[in-house]
């Protein structure tokens, strides 16, 4: 595969406005995977060193933010794009803006074409084009065809340097100090020294540096060419860099038969606002924020109300609904889906799938309440604490 018949595959999921992934495997055991939401790239990922660009594009792009306080689930650390839910985590915290998102989301998906275009030329690929995991993308900045047009440019650019044969993932080090030495100054020399010593590659060196990284490895070239300097492959950081948190949010009350109320939602905010109204109003809170975790979690706690999300990536709030009425534990538990949508379809299609009643996001105080208090009343099957309820006028 060339990248003209590489670039007809990104073409082709535009033109079938492709909801789902375009995944690229090399034979030496790459994979680049693109992510598409009505034939527009909102993601991509995979590639040589995805940890090391992370912590390259957070600390070029939000640089305020503090690396060691960022947590990712534990389970989530082995989904391919654990990168965009980390992202998606401090936009919806309020961490991150949206020109910082976006540029995140620019800036990931053009470095990963460029990585790609350079090295379809030297091995062989394959392509594959699934509707496996559909991301709820927050925004699509830039279209796929101004994605391609960068990468070529770029590329273009590169090859003009004379750089075909040098790898933006490489890590300069010095090989003949004393010869560097007698060609620079002392000061230049510190700063060489302290840069280039084998633990950065050109794109880090990049970011450090603030300029591109074309300019960065043309500035090497001539210390490159006389063997001063040579080029090595690193590794990937190790996944360790990133911290681990619980899989789900449980919070215990001193009320041993206070009702137990679940949300499964993919988004954290949302999980959060749910929290803050349960538990305000003396109730206990169950959060699942990965719908594969859902079924497993809630046969563990067993709540007496369950809110679920009806659009999340992998897993529907349809499928995941599905397979709670399966289920013995939850035959009778009332189950109530947050959507977005005033469709009269999608409520249709919700009770055939066994769901009890609808609540349109965003949640408020009242319509949460009214809604829990109307439907642990009903249960007779069990004798369930329910605190006071006050519903404000």
């Amino acid at each position: 595969m060339n990248l003209d018949t590489l670039l007809q595959e990104f073409k082709k999921c535009s033109l079938l406005q492709h909801n789902g992934q375009l995944s690229i495997q090399g034979v030496q055991g790459n994979k680049w995977t693109f992510y598409y939401q009505l034939g527009q790239i909102v993601w991509a990922t995979g590639g040589v060193h995805p940890r090391r660009r992370w912590l390259r594009n957070m600390d070029l792009i939000c640089p305020e933010i503090d690396i060691d306080k960022i947590e990712l689930r534990d389970e989530n650390i082995l989904i391919e794009y654990w990168d965009y839910l980390l992202l998606e985590n401090l936009y919806h915290t309020g961490q991150i803006q949206q020109k910082q998102f976006n540029d995140f989301v620019t800036h990931t998906i053009g470095e990963i074409l460029f990585d790609l275009a350079q090295q379809v030329n030297v091995a062989d690929f394959s392509c594959e084009i699934n509707q496996d995991t559909i991301l709820k993308a927050l925004m699509i900045s830039t279209s796929t065809n101004m994605f391609i047009k960068a990468m070529q440019d770029a590329w273009h650019n590169w090859l003009q340097a004379g750089l075909r044969k040098i790898s933006p993932n490489l890590s300069p080090v010095i090989r003949q100090p004393e010869k560097l030495r007698q060609q620079v100054s002392k000061s230049f020399y510190k700063n060489f020294e302290r840069l280039i010593n084998g633990q950065h590659t050109l794109l880090d060196l990049a970011a450090k540096m603030r300029q591109s990284v074309l300019a960065v490895t043309h500035s090497l070239r001539l210390f490159i060419d006389k063997g001063i300097v040579e080029l090595i492959e690193v590794p990937d950081l190790p996944s360790s860099i990133i911290k681990m948190q619980q899989s789900f949010n449980y919070k215990q009350l001193n009320q041993e038969n206070s009702p137990l109320i679940a949300c499964v939602d993919d988004s954290f905010l949302a999980c959060e606002i749910l929290e803050s109204i349960i538990v305000s109003n003396g109730m206990r809170f169950l959060g699942i924020q990965d719908p594969l975790q859902a079924l497993p979690i809630l046969i563990q706690h067993q709540p007496n109300l369950i809110f679920l999300d009806l659009i999340m990536p992998v897993s529907s709030g349809y499928e995941i609904c599905e397979q709670l009425r399966r289920c013995s534990y939850f035959a009778n538990t009332p189950i109530v889906i947050l959507t977005g949508s005033e469709g009269v379809f999608d409520r249709f299609r919700a009770k055939v799938f066994g769901a009890d009643d609808f609540i349109n996001k965003p949640v408020y105080n009242d319509n949460v309440m009214q809604i829990v208090y109307q439907y642990l009343q009903t249960k007779s099957s069990e004798i369930i604490n329910i605190p006071e309820l006050i519903l404000s006028d």
